[in-house]
């Protein structure tokens, strides 16, 4: 069995959507970021960074830190949305929305949305970056019907519940038309649908 030790953010919902997919058992177990329960020690000796997610493998006593690495770890255990054959190119992809993708979306998160009128400069520039980003995506979809090519892949799955914040980025996923068809197109799958309820708590995927 799995253990997800996790909160309700785009990097929890990428391993609770990956564990659907893959049609594995699991126990969530819930970490309050609000409250500072990831800077426990006990939670520390599994996570050196204080982040989340963390899954342990209670089959094999495995614990894995990072998200990405996770889904990784989950591909090649289920042998599924993980392709020998394509590997180089999801990792390509994988590799793009851990290092940019999601590290600077998460700062217009922050400037935008949660702090928005604190720094004009802040909030200009990662919206720029945000945006450009949707043009990027947008400009690979019109060519690939997914981010690694025909088929839906883990880089997918990591990169979806960034752009499933959409309605917080005020940039306009509908006039995206490529990266729109993308993401309506996995917003529609049945363990997207589950996964994305992260807590179980009827949580929707925002449309337009």
């Amino acid at each position: 069995m799995i253990e997800l030790l996790s909160a309700d953010t785009p990097n929890g919902k990428k391993i609770t959507i990956m564990l659907e997919e893959i049609n594995y058992k699991y126990k969530l177990t819930k970490v309050d970021i609000n409250n500072g329960e990831q800077f426990n020690p006990d939670f520390i000796k599994i996570s050196p960074f204080s982040k989340i997610p963390v899954i342990i493998d209670h089959d094999t006593n495995e614990t894995i830190f990072e998200s990405g690495a996770i889904l990784m770890y989950l591909g090649e255990k289920s042998g599924k949305f993980y392709d020998k054959e394509n590997r180089l190119k999801i990792n390509q992809w994988l590799m793009a929305q851990m290092g940019y993708v999601g590290p600077m979306i998460g700062q217009h998160h922050q400037f935008h949305h949660y702090n928005s009128g604190k720094s004009e400069f802040g909030e200009e520039r990662y919206f720029k970056i945000a945006k450009k980003i949707y043009q990027d995506l947008d400009n690979r979809l019109e060519n690939s019907k997914y981010l690694a090519g025909e088929k839906y892949s883990i880089a997918d799955i990591a990169t979806w519940p960034w752009i499933a914040r959409h309605e917080w980025h005020d940039i306009g996923l509908k006039n995206f038309k490529s990266l729109s068809r993308w993401y309506l197109d996995i917003a529609s799958r049945d363990a997207v649908i589950k996964g994305y309820d992260h807590y179980n708590n009827g949580s929707e995927i925002p449309k337009f």
